[in-house]
C-alpha cells in the first residue's frame, strides 16, 4: 500500500514507523527540513520538505498514484485543504484528517466532510480520543491502561502487581483452573521495561506489569483476584479546563453514576467559557499548583485527580502535589514519552498519552482486512487488533490450537453473535466471529496475513 503521511511531529512519526515496519511504501511530508531528515534516517521511508497542501509537493510524494493520505500536521485548515487537493487533483481513495478545533467537529455541521464538500473520509479529534480515555481511566481506577472492545463488551486492563498480589508465582495455567468460570486471559506481560506474551507455564512476579482481556461484567472480579480495588470514583477534581478538561467534565455531567467533578483552569477566559458550558461542576480559576486552591477543591476527599493541562511538567507536579495533600488516585497527561519511567517514582497511578490515543485512531482505519478496533500499547510497543473473520482468512474454520499464530501474538476474546468468550484451545473461529488479537509490534504484519482477506472479496 502506498501512503502519504503529511506532518512528521510523533503523530506521523508513529504512523510512518508503524506502516514502513510493515513493509508499505511510505512518503512523509514536512515543512521541517530536520523533521524529514530525522524520519529518513531512522525510517525506511522517503521524505519531501515542503507545504503538504501544496499540489505540486504532493505530486513530487507520489500522490498520482497513492492509496491513502494522512493529514496530521499542526494545522487543522492545511489538513482540511491537503485532502482537498488530494481528492480534486489526485483521486485519492482514501483521506484521514486530523482535526482539533471543537467547531469544526460539531456534529449539526457533519454535512461538510461530504464528499461532494470537503472530502475527509474520516476525520481524528486528538482531544475527544484523550477526553475518552480519561473517562475509561476513571472508570477503572485500579488499572493504569484500559480499553473496550468487541461492542463494549470487554476491556483490556493493564495492572502492576503489587508484592501482596494473591497470585503471585502462580502458572497462568494454573489460573485458569483455578478460576474456570472467569472470562478474562492474561495477554501481555512487561518485566523489566521487556514488553512479551506469555506462555501457559508462565508465572507473575511483583512489579510486572500484566495486560489482562476481561469480559466486562467479570472486570471487578478480574481487578480482586489481582489484589485490586475496586471502589467508585464518585469525586473528581480536573487540574486544566481546556478542551480535554472541559470535554471530560461534560461527560462527567452526562454520567449516569453522578460523578461529582471541580475543575481548575488558570487562564481567566478559558475558565469562564468552561463555567459558561458546564451546568453542575464547580469551576475554580487558578494555578492548580497551589496548596491553598487544592485546598479549596478538597482535593484531600476526592477519589481522583486528572491533570489534563497541556504541559507535560506541570500536569506531573500537579499530580504529585494533589496526592501529597491526601487524593489517593492521579492520573497525567503526557505527551512526552520519556517522561513515562517517571510516572512509578513520583507516584502517579496511571497516564494518557496524546500520541499513542491518535496512533490507535488512525490505525483502525488503516488496517488491512475487516478491522474495527486497534490500540496502540506501550510506546509502540504492541497492538491489540480486533477484526471480523471473513471466509476467506487462514482463520476460519480452525480450531484456536490449530491456528499459526506468531511468537508474540494471543487471542484475548471472541464474539460469536451477541455473546463474547473466553477463547480456550479448541475454540473453533468461524466466519463471521469476531476476535480480538494482542500482538507485540514486530508480529503485527502476521496477524495481519491471518486477518487478510482475499483480492476477491473486493
Amino acid at each position: 500500500m502506498k501512503v502519504i503521511i503529511c506532518g512528521a511531529g510523533q503523530v506521523g512519526w508513529q504512523i510512518a514507523r508503524h506502516l514502513s515496519g510493515e513493509k508499505n511504501d511510505v512518503t512523509i511530508v514536512d515543512m521541517n527540513g530536520d523533521l524529514i531528515r530525522r524520519a529518513t534516517d531512522a525510517l525506511d521511508v522517503q521524505g519531501i520538505a515542503g507545504h503538504a497542501s501544496y499540489p505540486d509537493i504532493l505530486e513530487r510524494a507520489g500522490a498520482r498514484d497513492a492509496d491513502m493520505i494522512i493529514a496530521a500536521t499542526q494545522s487543522d485548515e492545511v489538513n482540511m485543504v491537503t485532502c482537498q487537493v488530494a481528492h480534486s487533483i489526485f483521486a485519492i481513495p482514501r483521506k484521514i484528517a486530523r482535526l482539533r478545533a471543537e467547531s469544526y467537529l460539531t456534529a449539526i455541521y457533519s454535512e461538510l466532510y461530504r464528499r461532494d464538500h470537503l472530502p475527509i473520509d474520516v476525520v481524528i479529534s486528538p482531544e475527544r480520543e484523550v477526553a475518552e480515555a480519561a473517562l475509561q481511566r476513571i472508570a477503572a481506577p485500579a488499572a493504569f491502561d484500559t480499553e473496550y472492545f468487541l461492542g463494549g463488551q470487554a476491556q483490556l486492563l493493564g495492572i502492576a502487581l503489587d508484592a501482596d498480589c494473591p497470585v503471585l508465582k502462580t502458572p497462568l495455567r494454573q489460573l485458569t483452573d483455578l478460576f474456570s468460570t472467569l472470562r478474562a486471559l492474561v495477554v501481555g506481560i512487561r518485566r523489566e521495561e521487556t514488553l512479551f506474551a506469555p506462555e501457559p507455564g508462565d508465572q507473575l512476579f511483583p512489579e510486572d506489569q500484566v495486560y489482562v482481556f476481561s469480559h466486562v461484567e467479570d472486570v471487578n472480579r478480574t481487578l480482586e483476584i489481582f489484589g485490586k480495588s475496586t471502589k467508585k470514583q464518585e469525586r473528581v477534581v480536573i487540574i486544566g479546563g481546556g478542551n480535554v478538561g472541559l470535554s471530560v467534565a461534560q461527560a462527567l455531567e452526562r454520567n449516569e453514576d453522578r460523578v461529582r467533578a471541580k475543575v481548575i483552569e488558570k487562564d481567566r477566559a478559558r475558565a469562564e467559557t468552561a463555567a459558561d458550558a458546564l451546568e453542575r461542576t464547580i469551576v475554580l480559576h487558578g494555578d492548580g499548583l497551589d496548596v491553598s486552591l487544592l485546598e479549596e477543591a478538597n482535593v484531600e476527599r476526592a477519589d481522583a485527580v486528572l491533570a489534563l493541562t497541556d504541559d507535560d511538567k506541570t500536569n506531573l507536579l500537579a499530580a504529585v502535589r494533589a496526592k501529597l495533600s491526601g487524593c489517593p488516585m492521579a492520573i497525567c497527561l503526557v505527551n512526552d514519552p520519556a517522561l513515562v519511567p517517571l510516572m512509578g517514582p513520583l507516584g502517579i497511578d496511571a497516564y494518557i498519552n496524546p500520541r499513542a490515543t491518535t496512533v490507535s485512531s488512525i490505525l483502525r482505519h488503516v488496517r488491512h482486512g475487516r478491522v474495527r478496533n486497534v490500540y496502540s500499547i506501550g510506546d509502540a510497543e504492541a497492538e491489540v487488533i480486533e477484526a471480523q473473520v471473513l471466509s476467506t482468512s487462514p482463520m476460519a474454520g480452525k480450531r484456536v490450537q490449530d491456528i499459526d499464530f506468531p511468537e508474540g501474538a494471543l487471542i484475548g476474546g471472541v464474539m460469536k453473535g451477541d455473546r463474547v468468550i473466553r477463547p480456550k484451545g479448541d475454540t473453533r473461529i468461524e466466519e463471521g466471529d469476531v476476535v480480538a488479537i494482542f500482538a507485540l509490534a514486530a508480529d503485527v504484519p502476521e496477524v495481519e496475513r491471518l486477518l487478510q482477506v482475499s483480492i476477491d472479496f473486493f
